[in-house]
């Protein structure tokens, strides 16, 4: 509920690459990024010393990566044959190539763009960041991302199909010391007197347990209603497990890193709207030396997925295998994906 865009659009494409320091962006290989001093001055280190001991509650982080770690173990479904090719053409711009194949009829190409700025906000944050991606159908996915200031982020986001605008949404995010606050505004529409305002809030308690809250509020004509959610995080040195609940249904989450090879999750999902719920149990195997990485998963539904991914090291090259088998319903996907740069 936290993305409007996600909420109401069609399932999105492959994220385009971008910054790694902004959620839900990626870094791909051969980008380079602007020079970064690692050099610390000590007067610089004792105030940092001096804050944390001022405030030793940290940042809880974005609302919205509450459950990202659970779900980054998870596999992604593909299917059909899919191929993209990375291009740098500077330490700030980079174009992207995506071909997808698929025998469903829903073949296309999509050509991407990242910008990325020279405004450094941290070891690994550049800003402001644009990206975008546009298919042969003329339909275009972009956001721009900006930190306003030390504790200020925006991100503007606005998906077209074909010359029609069919959903945007534009938010606020504030990151004090031991709290973050989000304001969302998405699909306004002032004369129809219509849209959706999705507020966050979430604060350390502890060093280890955050709690928070989201609250949904869409009106338009003839209808108008809210949600409300309370959320609440504990973090150990090795695990993360998170509960939301709501008028709307339950989101559970529970991750566990057992070693540095292995990282295994579940996720329980429940809506009170559509009378159902699911488990999913999700794994993720790394063999460093071997430049290979599994994800599978299983689910409550006898879904059973699982993907490889194989880096042909020193090639900017990876190739990538999907399969997921539904049992309740005899349906086979198979996906092969290339990725160059």
């Amino acid at each position: 509920m936290g993305s409007v865009l996600a909420a109401s659009s069609p399932s999105p494409p492959p994220p385009a690459p971008g910054v790694a320091a902004v959620p839900g962006l990626t870094v791909p290989p051969g980008f380079a990024m602007p020079p970064v001093s690692s050099v610390v001055s000590p007067s610089e280190a004792s105030a940092g010393r001096q804050q944390e001991a001022e405030n030793p509650l940290p940042n809880p982080g974005a609302f919205d990566e509450c459950h990202r770690k659970c779900k980054e173990i998870m596999p992604l479904q593909m299917e059909g044959v899919r191929l993209v090719v990375n291009k740098g053409l500077s330490n700030h711009f980079q174009v992207n190539h995506t071909l997808l194949l698929s025998t469903m009829g829903d073949s296309s190409y999509r050509f991407g763009t990242t910008y990325v700025g020279s405004k450094q906000m941290g070891p690994a944050e550049f800003f402001p960041v644009m990206v975008g991606d546009m298919d042969n159908s003329g339909s275009l996915n972009a956001q721009i991302i900006h930190q306003v200031s030390s504790r200020v982020r925006s991100k503007v986001a606005f998906q077209t199909q074909q010359n029609k605008v069919v959903n945007w949404q534009g938010d606020a995010e504030v990151r004090g010391e031991d709290f973050t606050a989000t304001v969302t505004l998405g699909n306004p529409d002032v004369l129809a007197g219509s849209g959706v305002v999705v507020a966050h809030y979430l604060q350390s308690i502890t060093p280890a347990l955050a709690l928070g809250g989201e609250l949904v509020y869409h009106r338009r004509p003839g209808e108008e209603g809210s949600v409300t959610s309370l959320v609440g995080r504990y973090s150990g040195s090795n695990f993360i497990a998170t509960l939301m609940l709501g008028s709307a249904g339950a989101h559970a989450s529970y991750y566990h890193k057992a070693s540095e090879q292995l990282q295994v999750g579940v996720e329980f999902e429940a809506s009170s709207r559509m009378q159902d719920s699911s488990v999913t149990f999700g794994y993720q195997i790394d063999v460093p030396k071997a430049n290979l990485q599994f994800k599978g998963s299983l689910d409550s539904n006898w879904i059973v997925g699982a993907t490889v991914e194989k880096k042909l090291l020193p090639l900017p090259l990876s190739l990538v295998l999907c399969t997921f088998l539904n049992h309740n319903k005899n349906k086979f996907q198979c996906g092969f994906g290339v990725t160059i740069g």
